[in-house]
């Protein structure tokens, strides 16, 4: 399997893809490596995990223990899912006890929220349920929603108002809504590279839909990941070569509520407006986390506003402009 990989929209988990042993065993180990792969359904997409160990119940283990905080992650943090702790807080306003994930991902939304001005902000379900709803009826204005509507839902958006600690999570206002897409599946990520490094792997590839390398490649190299082509995302446009950094990348290209597509997925908290200044973002980082939101926020960013995060936080980011025009910006 080669370590060129796109970025996909399920979940992928390449570790040690190329045949890699526990970082006790070495490079000796290799020749004799066992690859357990499964496949299925997780966090609203497919799902497919591989695992190259000279142990074949070494690998098994670690992939059954990867699968399990996944299942367990789901159920906090889907949309998908009727029962998961984040449905039930967007139908009741309340958590009481939330899991301790909820709060430490709110924490990390937090930081992010302050650090880009409001322009990340998982508050933004208001938005995307009033963006549905209208496009949903028939013949819908292709204008958008009405004025009035767009400043109703508004009323209902703002990271600042949510109240949260480790003995409950309330949305102040009724209809008020959370969605954790723009950084859920990096936490996700993010955990199993926890469980792999746990588990003695030092060198690999993991992808849940935000992929993060753990070390160097099976040959000692970086690993190559690829970033899709805005006009055609169906096909990789530039790979970048990343070692001990995660990848993220978000798009106007991505899911549009209408026809003509004016109306995408990436959603101004502050003004309600979809985003158009960049065709498509690209962030580099240490961890998935943080690479998914800030793809998420500087989506909505000019290119100053970019500048002035990453002399904060760091990073690299790779921009395709509204007219086409590549950039990297560097922290």
């Amino acid at each position: 399997m080669s370590p060129l990989l796109s970025r996909r929209r399920f979940i992928g988990i390449s570790a040690a893809a190329a045949g890699l042993g526990l970082l006790p065993f070495g490079r000796a180990a290799k020749a004799d490596a066992h690859l357990v792969t499964w496949r299925g359904q997780a966090m609203g997409a497919v799902a497919t995990l591989q695992v190259h160990h000279h142990d074949r119940s070494a690998a098994e283990r670690l992939v059954e223990r990867s699968l399990a905080e996944v299942r367990r992650l789901e159920a906090v943090f889907s949309l998908y899912r009727e029962d998961s702790a984040l449905t039930a807080l967007n139908r009741r306003g309340i958590l009481v006890a939330p899991p301790a994930d909820l709060v430490a991902l709110l924490a990390e939304c937090r930081r992010w929220w302050e650090l880009t001005d409001g322009a990340f902000d998982p508050t933004v379900q208001a938005l995307w349920t009033l963006y549905r709803d209208h496009f949903s009826e028939p013949g819908a204005d292709p204008r958008g929603p009405s004025g009035a509507s767009l400043r109703d839902a508004l009323g209902r958006v703002g990271f600042g108002r949510l109240v949260f600690d480790a003995n409950r999570i309330a949305l102040p206002r009724r209809g008020m809504g959370l969605t954790l897409n723009g950084i859920a599946q990096g936490y996700v990520t993010d955990r199993v590279v926890d469980i792999l490094r746990a588990g003695g792997i030092g060198s690999s590839l993991v992808d849940m839909g935000e992929p993060r390398a753990m070390g160097s490649d099976p040959s000692g190299g970086p690993w190559r990941v690829g970033i899709a082509d805005p006009e055609h995302p169906e096909q990789v446009e530039d790979t970048l070569e990343v070692i001990d950094r995660a990848v993220a990348t978000s798009g106007s290209y991505g899911f549009h509520f209408d026809r003509d597509g004016r109306f995408n997925h990436l959603l101004d908290p502050r003004t309600g407006a979809s985003a158009h200044l960049h065709r498509s973002v690209t962030v580099i980082k240490e961890t998935a986390a943080a690479a998914d939101a800030l793809s998420t926020a500087f989506s909505l960013l000019p290119e100053d506003g970019i500048a002035n995060v990453l002399r904060k936080v760091g990073g690299e980011v790779r921009l395709v402009r509204a007219d086409g025009k590549r950039r990297i910006l560097r922290g």
